[in-house]
C-alpha cells in the first residue's frame, strides 16, 4: 500500500484579477501559506501556456522550478475546457463557445480542431513536467438524450458513444505516446458521466489503457450513485482524486433534477469539505487498500462558503484524512514462526 499524496488544490476557482490570485506565483505562494503541496493547474494563458510547454523543456523546467521553490508539486495539467469541446451537442454550440478563443467562435469545426490540438499539447507538455496524470472532461453528443422520454432512436446512443471514441481516439493514443494517462471527470453535463457511461466508453476505445478516472464523489452523491461501491468496482481505473463534498436533501417539492433552481436552492448542492454528506473517511480509507498512488485535491465549490474559507478549511481537511499506511501488520509481534514443514503438519499432511 502507498499513502496517498497531499493536500493539493485545484487551482482553476481561484483565479482573479487581484493578488494573490492574479498569477501562478502569486497563487503559489498563497497555496503553500496554506499547507497545500501540490496544484492541479489549469491550462489557462493566465496561469500556464500549453502551447509553449508542449515544446519548450526550459519553459516547464522554469514552472516546475518555481513551484518547487514554494514547495509544490503539479499533481495535474487540467483540460476540462477544451475535452469539452472535444465533443459539443448542438444545442450547447453558443453556451460552450466562451470555452474557445474569440477568432474560432461560431465555428465548432474550427473549435473541435483547436481543442483536439490542446489536448495533444497537453499530452506533450505533461510528459515534459515528468507527470504521470491529466485530467479533462469528455464532451458530450448524447446528453440531450440523457432522459428517455421522447423515445430515443434505437442506434442512437452507441453511435454517439461510436463518434466519441472516433474522436478521443488519437488523443489517447498521444498521450499514450508520452506516458500519460487521462483522467475523466465523470460529471453531468458529459457523455461520460458515472460507471454505465465510461464502460461504453471504454468498450468503444477496445479497453484503451490511457482511458482512466478522475474520481469526485461529490457527483455521485447528487446522482444517488454508490460512491463507495463505485471504488470497489473502478480502483484500476481511479488514478486522480477531486475532494469536494455535496449534500442530497429532497423534500415534497423536488429531488435529483431540481426543478431548474439555482444552486443555493437545490436539493443537492455542492459543498466545502466537512460540510457536506460524503463518507471521506471511507473513501480515503478504500483508496488506500487499493493503493492508489495518486494525489488528493480539493476542488473548491460550494454555494454558501466563501472561497478562501474554504481552501484554508480543504487543506486541513485532507491532511487529517489522508492515512499514513502501515509498513507491517498490526499483529507481526504475535507471530509464531512456524516453518514450512510445520504448516503442512498443522493441516495434517504428510
Amino acid at each position: 500500500m502507498r499513502t496517498i499524496k497531499g493536500p493539493a488544490i485545484f487551482l482553476a476557482q481561484f483565479i482573479g484579477d487581484k493578488a494573490p490570485f492574479d498569477t501562478l506565483e502569486h497563487l503559489a505562494g498563497w497555496a503553500a501559506s496554506l499547507g497545500y503541496r501540490g496544484i492541479q493547474l489549469p491550462t489557462d494563458k493566465r496561469l500556464f501556456d500549453v502551447d509553449v510547454a508542449a515544446d519548450s523543456q526550459a519553459y516547464c523546467d522554469d514552472i516546475a522550478g518555481m513551484l518547487a521553490g514554494h514547495g509544490l508539486a503539479i499533481t495535474e495539467l487540467s483540460t476540462h475546457l477544451q475535452g469539452q469541446l472535444v465533443a459539443v451537442h448542438p444545442a450547447y454550440d453558443q453556451l460552450f463557445d466562451g470555452f474557445a478563443p474569440v477568432p474560432l467562435r461560431g465555428d465548432p469545426a474550427a473549435r473541435q480542431q483547436w481543442a483536439v490540438g490542446q489536448l495533444k499539447a497537453a499530452a506533450r507538455a505533461s510528459h515534459r513536467l515528468g507527470l504521470a496524470t491529466h485530467a479533462t472532461f469528455s464532451g458530450a453528443l448524447a446528453w440531450p438524450y440523457l432522459y428517455p422520454w421522447p423515445q430515443r432512436p434505437a442506434g442512437l446512443v452507441e453511435e454517439a458513444f461510436a463518434e466519441l471514441a472516433r474522436r478521443w481516439h488519437p488523443i489517447l493514443d498521444a498521450f499514450d505516446e508520452a506516458g500519460v494517462d487521462v483522467c475523466y471527470e465523470l460529471h453531468p453535463g458529459e457523455d461520460l458521466h458515472d460507471g454505465v457511461s465510461f464502460e461504453r466508453f471504454l468498450n468503444a476505445v477496445g479497453g484503451h489503457r490511457r482511458a482512466n478516472i478522475l474520481y469526485d464523489p461529490s457527483h455521485f452523491l447528487l446522482q444517488q450513485l454508490d460512491y463507495l461501491r463505485f471504488i470497489d468496482l473502478y480502483h484500476a481505473r481511479i488514478k486522480a482524486f477531486h475532494v469536494k463534498d455535496a449534500e442530497f436533501r429532497p423534500d415534497g417539492r423536488q429531488g435529483v433534477y431540481g426543478g431548474y433552481g439555482s444552486w443555493l436552492e437545490r436539493a443537492g448542492r455542492f459543498r466545502s469539505p466537512g460540510d457536506g454528506q460524503i463518507d471521506f473517511t471511507a473513501i480515503f480509507s478504500k483508496l488506500a487498500q487499493y493503493d492508489y498512488a495518486g494525489w488528493a485535491v480539493l476542488e473548491w465549490e460550494c454555494c454558501l462558503k466563501h472561497p478562501e474559507a474554504g481552501a484554508r478549511e480543504g487543506a486541513e481537511f485532507i491532511g487529517r484524512h489522508i492515512i499514513r499506511v502501515a509498513d507491517r501488520a498490526f499483529d507481526d509481534f504475535a507471530g509464531s514462526g512456524v516453518d514450512g514443514a510445520a504448516l503442512r503438519q498443522l493441516m495434517g499432511i504428510q
